[in-house]
This record gives structure tokens, sequence and C-alpha cells, in this order.
């Protein structure tokens, strides 16, 4: 006796991102996008991957709430450098702080991923390591003009020409660093019913919706 498929639950990416919406769509599932509406600043003391790790979930929950029935995905990335969190600059000045502090150092970035359906909650916290090449004053400067990477914790964008600051990246999963784990995303996914490979058909329309279509 063949029963017929079931039909995936809806899936809502809890973040109007263009970075974590073009890493989703890569694998190929349909999915809605929403504004999560969390107030994103730590608490007194807070560890840079608790931080993380918490807003990761706040995401979730928020967007899962008003969402019944719904898979819902919340991700945060906290950037570390010396045990100090590195935020979003927000413009060239400190940016180009930023830059300066981490020549020749390493710096951690948790990317932290929750998935929420309302019942329960899978999370995963994948850690990239990167090490930064001593580059001059006036080749950061150019590097900023250039590419501006005001909203990208670090200053420094690994797909695009950012990848030039940088001596080496150690992580398990290489699409955590723009900000989704796809890897460790996948795996989550497919404990809920939703892995990418096993919705697979033809005329299948992996495009997101617009922002608050949720």
């Amino acid at each position: 006796m063949n029963l017929p498929a079931q039909t995936p639950r809806p899936l809502i990416l809890a973040s109007t991102s263009r970075y974590r919406r073009d890493l989703l769509a890569r694998l190929c599932l349909p999915f809605a996008v929403a504004a999560p509406g969390v107030d994103e600043t730590p608490q007194p003391g807070e560890e840079p991957a608790a931080l993380a790790m918490r807003l990761a979930r706040a995401k979730a929950r928020a967007v899962a709430a008003q969402c019944p029935g719904n898979v819902v995905i919340g991700s945060d990335q906290v950037a570390v450098l010396d045990g100090e969190p590195i935020g979003k600059p927000g413009d060239f000045d400190r940016a180009l702080a930023q830059l300066q502090a981490m020549r020749g150092k390493a710096v951690a970035f948790h990317t932290a991923v929750a998935v929420d359906d309302g019942e329960r909650v899978e999370t995963a916290d994948v850690v990239t390591r990167c090490t930064f090449r001593q580059v001059g004053d006036d080749a950061l400067r150019a590097y900023l003009e250039l590419e501006q990477p005001y909203d990208t914790a670090g200053s420094a964008k690994a797909e695009a020409l950012g990848i030039a600051l940088m001596e080496r990246i150690e992580s398990d999963d290489p699409t955590a660093l723009i900000g989704l784990p796809l890897i460790a995303l996948t795996r989550i996914l497919a404990g809920f019913g939703l892995d990418p490979l096993d919705h697979l058909h033809p005329g299948h329309s992996t495009a997101p919706r617009a922002p608050h279509d949720a």
C-alpha cells in the first residue's frame, strides 16, 4: 500500500538578513522570512557564546509563538577578540579600528542556530577561527571604502574581498562565517522532517518570500 507523501511543514527564517536569506536558499526549501523583533542587548557578564545562543533561541521562539505549526530558524553570530565581543561596526571609523585591532590575531566567530516548532528546540553553535594578516592602514582603508562591510561583525566579508585580509580560517562549516551554518542546520532540519534532499521535485520553488509575510 502506497501512502501519500507528507507535505513538509512551512519553514520561516526569523531574520531579515540578506546573507542568511541567501544561504538558506541554497538548501532548496521554500521558506518565508520574518523579523523577530528581539532585543539584542547583552546581559551583564554574559559570555559571547552564550549571547549568540540566547539570541538565536529567542529569535526562533519569538516567531514560532506567532506562527503555530511552522518550523522557525533563528541564528546569531558573535565575534570574539581577546575574550571580548566584537559587534557590527556600523561605520568606517569603527570598522577601521576593528581591523587594526585584529591584525595578526585570531578571532573566534560563534555562529549559533536554533530551530523551534513550538514544541521543541534544537540548537548548534559552530565556531570559526580566523587569523588575520598583518595589513597596513592604507590597505585597510582601501578595503573598507570598496566593500563597506559595516553590517558585518569583524568588518570583513570572507565571501568577498575580505578573504584577502585573512591568513587562515579553521571551521567545520564554511558557511558559518557568513552567518548561517548550513551543515549543522541541515542535520537539525532533517530531525524536523525537512531534509533538503528529501523534498526535491520538479518545479520546486526555492525563492524566499518578502519579509513579514509569515
